[in-house]
């Protein structure tokens, strides 16, 4: 098995071509992207700026489009390939204080079900993972009455890892999912339940 990490602005169109020859000559061919870029700058609306706003869509959406973009013509070369998104809960049901946020990732899954349609005649699976609250580093400096506040709206009562979205993310890219595109798989311990 090869394996190499690479470093990339995916926000940036130019970016993600380079970074796609440069993946292709290290590895000859591309069979799963899992585009999951992403930031946040959260304000209610009437604080937001415009270039906040602006920032969260180019990193969390356009990378998205610009990723998929530029690896499609290897994916529909090769008549196969897994396409997998990384959104948000906050992109299905919104959140005060995330317009930014919530819009890039509601984008995600409208991108995703449209690509899933275009690609899937070549056998090429377009889906979105959908995570609630996962506990991460830009989770740990929340108070104790936070997380318990977090923890109770939710069934399992407890945050996510960010192995279960791993997880998911394996399943995806697998055979094991070969009959399923278009899809929104939400893992949030049942929080939008």
């Amino acid at each position: 098995m090869k394996i190499k990490g690479y470093k990339c602005d995916v926000a940036k169109f130019k970016n993600a071509e380079i970074l796609a020859n440069s993946v292709i000559n290290d590895f000859g061919k591309i069979d799963i992207l899992v585009n999951n870029a992403g930031i946040t700058k959260d304000n209610l609306l009437l604080r937001m700026s415009e270039d906040d706003f602006n920032q969260v869509l180019n990193v969390n959406l356009n990378s998205v489009f610009n990723m998929t973009k530029v690896f499609q013509r290897e994916f529909l070369k090769n008549r196969n390939g897994s396409i997998i998104n990384i959104s948000s809960i906050v992109g299905i049901k919104g959140n005060a204080g995330q317009s930014n946020y919530s819009a890039s990732k509601a984008g995600i899954i409208g991108f995703t079900k449209s690509i899933a349609l275009e690609l899937g005649s070549r056998n090429i699976r377009s889906n979105v993972v959908a995570p609630g609250f996962i506990e991460t580093e830009m989770t740990e400096n929340l108070s104790d009455d936070t997380l318990k506040s977090w923890y109770n709206s939710i069934p399992l009562k407890r945050g996510g890892k960010p192995s279960d979205i791993g997880n998911v993310c394996v399943f995806l890219a697998s055979d094991m999912s070969s009959y399923i595109t278009g899809q929104v798989l939400v893992v949030d311990g049942g929080m939008l339940t």
